[in-house]
């Protein structure tokens, strides 16, 4: 038997590890470590995903950007309205700065379902020969706006010659921006972006610097980068929007590993009962939705939007349980006119049995894949 000199030890040894297990969490916590990192004040349903019940699957991986065209995931996960439908399997977030690497992880098996542009969904889709994916409902239309330097660019024709950047090339904006570019009869060669307009294929983050510097001269860009450009003395030439019927186009979608779809559908239907309604919970509460977006921001970069800039970005975004399939073809169409890719079979691209299941059960009209669904 253990003298008493030992007991004691042995408990003040167990209470400091037990007083210092909290803070060892929060210092985790706080390094956001890997892309996984939850910030305590945005996973307002952890309680719900301790106590609730389980569906076939014990989490669901999550994937996103921290942009405001990704608001229906920002505001989602910030305000706890996914996990509420969820119970106890629990959201695992994973945050992307770019199209390829989050397919890269839904192909490699370590996501399961994403909020992603068309483009990169459409490559995805080609690449794997339609086995890895599937889009399964919309999230966000608009927010895209090509800014520019007011001093050197006051029309649409002066771009010719100029510098004008683009978050990658072949992704959604870069394929938007090289098909205007066409329409306008100008050439621009889509591997090096050398021609009539010099595209530069450059990072959402870096590119505020490189405006103010002067090494590009414009941006086709989504939101927030757009309006930051504008706060930092660019002019919005031109509101993609205006380029598309009724003012719509698909810029997020929402997509599963078919193989995730197969095996968990009710956590796929529960993760589209949380967007629906964090969707109308955003449209019903424009102000609230747009600060929760901003605090959900804040967890990610460290600090939160200026009014200045998340005040006209978020004016830009409709969020929609509407993929606008039919837009998300045109989209491909203009990817292979620019030459950045062969003719794609988008047949099956598309799965929206569960989307609308959701809808009709809420009441909601249904919405359409444009020919271009599952059989």
């Amino acid at each position: 038997m253990p003298d008493t000199g030992t007991l004691r030890t042995s408990l003040r040894r167990g209470l400091a590890a037990a007083a210092s297990l909290p803070l060892l969490i929060g210092a985790l916590a706080s390094c956001g470590y890997g892309s996984q990192a939850q910030d305590a004040a945005g996973e307002k349903a952890n309680a719900s995903a301790a106590g609730g019940k389980r569906l076939s699957a014990s989490e669901v991986r999550i994937g996103y950007f921290p942009n405001l065209t990704h608001a229906t995931a920002l505001v989602g996960l910030q305000e706890g309205l996914i996990q509420q439908e969820l119970g106890g399997t629990r959201i695992r977030p994973q945050s992307f700065n770019a199209g390829p690497s989050e397919i890269e992880a839904l192909n490699g098996g370590s996501l399961d379902i994403g909020f992603i542009g068309a483009s990169p969904s459409i490559n995805g889709y080609v690449k794997s020969k339609g086995s890895n994916l599937r889009i399964i409902s919309g999230s966000a239309s608009g927010g895209v706006k090509l800014v520019v330097n007011p001093e050197k660019i006051k029309t649409l024709d002066d771009l010719k010659g100029k510098k004008i950047a683009t978050p990658q090339k072949g992704n959604t904006q870069d394929v938007a921006f090289l098909n205007w570019i066409s329409e306008k009869g100008w050439t621009v060669d889509p591997e090096s972006g050398k021609g009539d307009v010099s595209v530069v294929r450059t990072d959402n983050k870096v590119t505020p610097d490189a405006f103010k510097q002067g090494s590009v001269d414009g941006a086709w860009v989504p939101e927030p980068t757009a309006s930051k450009l504008v706060s930092d003395g660019g002019s919005v030439l031109l509101d993609e929007t205006t380029l598309w019927p009724e003012k719509k186009f698909v810029i997020t979608n929402i997509i599963v590993s078919q193989k995730f779809l197969g095996e968990h559908p009710d956590v796929v239907e529960a993760v589209l009962k949380g967007t629906v309604k964090t969707n109308e919970w955003i449209n019903a509460n424009p102000d609230q939705a747009k600060a929760s977006a901003n605090a959900r921001l804040a967890a990610e970069g460290g600090k939160p939007l200026d009014a200045k800039v998340i005040d006209p970005a978020w004016q830009s975004i409709l969020v929609t349980d509407d993929p606008l399939a039919a837009t998300l073809k045109a989209q491909a169409d203009h990817a292979v006119k620019a030459k950045l890719i062969q003719q794609p079979d988008l047949a099956g691209i598309y799965d929206l049995t569960l989307l609308n299941k959701v809808l009709k059960a809420a009441g909601k009209p249904e919405v359409s894949d444009a020919g271009l669904g599952a059989k």
